[in-house]
């Protein structure tokens, strides 16, 4: 059982959020502008996808690691700041090559769509570790041990978040 107050408190303060910005909706609309609509929602499932993943490792305990370990989350942060190099520079690199064009009588459409943005996203959002600091310090304040099991509940309001910040993050491509 999940207590209401806490789920409508849960809910409102996962919509402050999900509005505010941050490098996940700087990414979103990065590839929303550079590749379109279809890139802006592979970014969000594959935000929505690390939410899950952060779910699990909350679930399992091993955020909590770091948390209590600063070797690991320098680990964790570093891992992700190298990510994010990695991807501007691949960004980067796309800019300096000629556009691809048709050779045929169709009219000439420069296509550089990349295929991985949905993997991209997961990454970026799982090797963030302020969402992972999100998951353990802000999840479990909804939680109510007396009402039902904490790992019940800390996997519903984790897996809640990604599914709550999914139709937002699909505002910002459509209406951003």
């Amino acid at each position: 059982m999940i207590n209401p107050d806490f789920l409508l408190s849960f809910l409102l303060a996962s919509f402050l959020m999900a509005v505010a910005p941050g490098p996940s909706n700087a990414f979103l609309m990065a590839q929303t502008f550079a590749n379109g609509r279809k890139a802006g929602m592979q970014s969000a499932f594959g935000f929505a996808l690390g939410g899950v993943v952060h779910t699990f490792f909350a679930v399992v305990g091993l955020s909590a690691i770091l948390k209590a370990s600063e070797t690991a989350y320098a680990s964790v942060q570093y891992a992700g700041a190298a990510y994010l190099c990695y991807l501007g520079f691949m960004m980067l690199k796309g800019t300096f090559k000629p556009p691809i064009c048709e050779q045929d009588d169709k009219p000439h459409v420069t296509t550089s769509k990349n295929k991985n943005v949905m993997f991209q996203a997961m990454m970026t959002e799982v090797l963030n570790p302020k969402v992972a600091l999100f998951f353990i310090a802000f999840i479990p304040q909804f939680v109510d041990p007396s009402l039902s099991s904490a790992t019940f509940q800390l996997a519903f309001f984790g897996l809640l978040y990604p599914i709550f910040a999914f139709p937002i993050d699909c505002t910002y491509i459509y209406f951003g």
